[in-house]
């Protein structure tokens, strides 16, 4: 059964009278998480798309550029999405779920953050409804300011990022302490490694973007330090 087929059948439980939390139960346990993760983008993000009135053909785009759709499965994912969109259940609770499925472990939920932010500034502009939607999204995932900041200017073109953000180090760091950082980093958003947290393997375009973010903020402080 393909992820697609799996997805769309955890969803159709929740017009079947199970609801959120017999589902959330079934995806609990690897590999399920693949499953599970991809839950959430889908419903977190046809909410936000909500969030400024409509869903555009570009937030559609978005997805699919997320999220590689072979062939074969494109009547589930048309499925998962409608079914995603139609819910009637509020966001919160799939924020709430998705937050206490990984527990204290922060890469997955800064995961999906990134890729609601990759849905909502598909269309061409961030919308203030939609930054309120993501704002409390981070807040029900206990993902802190700085490191909200740091997705966000990723993700948003106006958004300046601070690179010792970017790279989650205080301003007094060495340039050795920022070195093994930026490489850590740079491991840990290998597409195998998103894979391990739950990011399904069709999610290139969030480790590329997140690679170019560590990147330039490696290249500012290193240039820095080496003019001091």
């Amino acid at each position: 059964m393909s992820l697609w087929s799996r997805i769309a059948d955890a969803l159709a439980a929740l017009t079947s009278g199970e609801g959120l939390s017999a589902v959330f139960e079934q995806l609990r346990s690897p590999p399920e998480r693949t499953v599970a993760f991809t839950i959430a983008v889908i419903a977190l993000g046809a909410k936000m798309a909500k969030a400024d009135g409509h869903v555009t053909r570009d937030e559609v785009t978005a997805f699919r550029e997320v999220f590689h759709i072979a062939a074969e499965d494109e009547v589930n994912a048309a499925r998962v999405f409608n079914m995603a969109r139609t819910d009637v259940a509020g966001f919160e609770i799939y924020a709430r779920r998705i937050s206490a499925m990984f527990e204290d472990r922060q890469d997955p939920l800064e995961d999906v953050l990134a890729g609601l932010f990759h849905i909502a500034v598909a269309d061409g502009e961030f919308h203030p409804s939609e930054e309120a939607f993501l704002v409390e999204v981070a807040r029900e995932f206990r993902i802190s300011d700085r490191c909200y900041a740091r997705i966000k200017s990723q993700h948003v073109p106006d958004a300046e990022p601070d690179p010792y953000d970017v790279l989650g180090m205080p301003y007094d760091a060495s340039l050795e302490e920022l070195r093994k950082k930026y490489r850590q980093m740079v491991r840990e958003t290998h597409p195998d490694q998103m894979q391990a947290r739950g990011v399904p393997a069709e999610a290139q375009k969030l480790a590329e973007r997140r690679l170019v973010a560590l990147n330039k903020a490696w290249e500012t402080v290193s240039a820095a330090h080496a003019a001091t």
